[in-house]
């Protein structure tokens, strides 16, 4: 069984490439991930084309694979900063924080975004993450004036990535979005559609995510084609009457290849359920350690008090292209094991997670990878044994490959 965008029709019609996100399958070049299949866009066309818009204009991108949590009720921020790895106390409205929902052993329940909004907190979290953190988080709502509703069936997340998102955003709400500074999200309307808008830098230019109720989302996608130019099917669009901001429809791929380049791992891909914070690259971006009790608090000081845990997320750069082009490069996939040496007998010391080429590094293979922490020294090299054989890969200082457009 597979979860439905209420957008794939649209998509196929476009010639979208669909792959499912969910048991037993990957995304490109990625290791997987648990839960029930929901059908992703991989490309529209061409994978330079969609890359190009998004490092020179804008894409808009369908995101089925994200579901939405709701929580209202009085003690709601309360509530959820006792239980999140990120201090929301005080948590100005509007404000977009990340964390870590973590089960009592402190692995990673759920990845989490908190958006708080007037009369109550929206939890952005992965698909297959969902029902587990509503259950798990309701479980411990005993005598607080609180509650958490899935409400993915009623909203549908998009995202718009690049230089001229801001304007295309602009234009479309009528009023100015553009001015958002990250980790900020206000309320709009396109479409006559009520949505939430938040400023979110994922892949190393202007990010928005555009959360919509899902029986106007096609309205919505709609108006933001209208509005950023895309052609009709069909319509052939001189390059001399190219419109100003250049919108167009992008898959996973493309956007894949730019958060890969600006380090932003993503969950149940380069890290999941079996992982602590400490492990994920990203632990001073989700946890504080300066707030009060949480749930796996324990587990979170202990590792950090140890000084380092036992393995860790790095960021891996291959081989560039030689003289027969991208169709020679051999390239790591998700889930290839590394080695110290070039040698079968070699000490295996991790695994690969996410794997593309960079055209921002000269098509460079770049890569994130879990290494045992006594080898995660930037500027050691690592191997993986790809189609033709062994790949040498240097692990770099930090999991950012190029710097923010």
């Amino acid at each position: 069984m597979a979860l439905e965008s209420p957008l794939i029709g649209m998509h196929v019609e476009r010639g979208g490439l669909v792959a499912q996100y969910g048991p037993g399958v990957r995304l490109a070049g990625e290791a997987g991930a648990l839960g029930v299949a929901v059908g992703v866009v991989q490309l529209f066309g061409e994978l330079e084309l969609e890359y190009a818009a998004l490092r020179k204009a804008c894409v808009l991108i369908d995101c089925p694979q994200r579901a939405t949590l709701v929580v209202t009720g009085g003690e709601r921020l309360d509530f959820l900063n006792r239980m999140l790895t990120q201090e929301l106390k005080g948590l100005p409205e509007f404000a977009v924080r990340r964390s870590f929902w973590l089960s009592r052993k402190g692995r990673i329940d759920a990845d989490v975004r908190v958006l708080n909004l007037p009369g109550r907190v929206i939890l952005d979290v992965d698909v297959h993450a969902a029902a587990k953190a509503q259950e798990t988080l309701g479980s411990y709502i005993i005598t607080e004036d609180c509650a958490i509703a899935d409400a993915t069936q009623a909203h549908h997340r998009l995202e718009v990535h690049g230089p001229t998102a801001g304007k295309l955003l602009d234009e479309v709400c009528g009023v100015v979005v553009s001015g958002l500074a990250e980790a900020t999200a206000m309320v709009a309307t396109i479409a006559g559609a009520e949505v939430v808008v938040d400023r979110w830098e994922s892949a190393g230019v202007p990010g928005y995510s555009v959360l919509c109720p899902v029986e106007l989302v096609k309205a919505v996608y709609g108006r933001l084609m209208e509005v950023g130019g895309v052609p009709a099917i069909g319509e052939v669009v001189p390059p001399h009457t190219r419109h100003a901001i250049g919108l167009r429809l992008s898959g996973w791929q493309a956007f894949n290849m730019a958060r890969v380049e600006h380090g932003t791992p993503w969950f149940n891909l380069d890290f999941g359920g079996e992982n602590l914070p400490a492990e994920t690259g990203v632990l001073d971006d989700r946890v504080s350690f300066k707030k009060g009790c949480y749930l796996g608090q324990e587990i979170v000081a202990r590792m950090h008090a140890r000084g380092h845990p036992k393995q860790l997320l790095v960021g891996l750069l291959g081989p560039t292209p030689g003289v027969g082009g991208l169709e020679e490069l051999d390239q790591p996939e998700g889930g290839m094991t590394l080695h110290l040496e070039a040698s079968d007998g070699s000490e295996s010391i991790g695994l690969v997670s996410s794997s593309t080429i960079s055209p921002m590094l000269g098509a460079s293979v770049i890569c994130f990878g879990s290494v045992k922490f006594q080898h995660a020294t930037a500027g050691r090299e690592v191997f993986c044994r790809g189609a033709r054989g062994w790949i040498g890969l240097k692990i770099q200082d930090g999991l950012r490959f190029v710097g923010t457009a």
